[in-house]
């Protein structure tokens, strides 16, 4: 993976663990966030993969988990457009992108 697809995969797996501990609040806010992104976007791709969370976010949890933060590529696409911008603080993500550039990471 390259070194911005492990930084990606790392804030999943935070964002993660914030959807585990209150999945509710997290979808709902991943779906006002998908529905401000199909308001802003024309393009084709997007709008295939917002329609892959809108299913997702609809499913099982453990699903949605695993989709999140699979180190596949049907994952990293879905992470290009990752609806869940606000689950994690300001700060919470400096320290994740801050952990990513370990050289003990990757």
């Amino acid at each position: 993976m390259t070194r911005d697809q492990v930084r990606s995969l790392l804030l999943a797996h935070a964002i993660a663990g914030r959807i585990a501990e209150d999945p509710d609040s997290a979808r709902a806010l991943a779906r006002e966030n998908l529905r401000r992104m199909r308001e802003s976007s024309s393009r084709g791709a997007a709008r295939i993969w917002m329609r892959e969370w809108e299913r997702l976010l609809e499913g099982p949890l453990t699903e949605l988990l695993t989709a999140l933060t699979s180190p596949s590529p049907r994952s990293r696409e879905l992470r290009q457009n990752n609806p869940f911008a606000g689950v994690l603080s300001e700060e919470e993500r400096r320290r994740v992108l801050g952990a990513a550039n370990s050289p003990k990471v990757r």
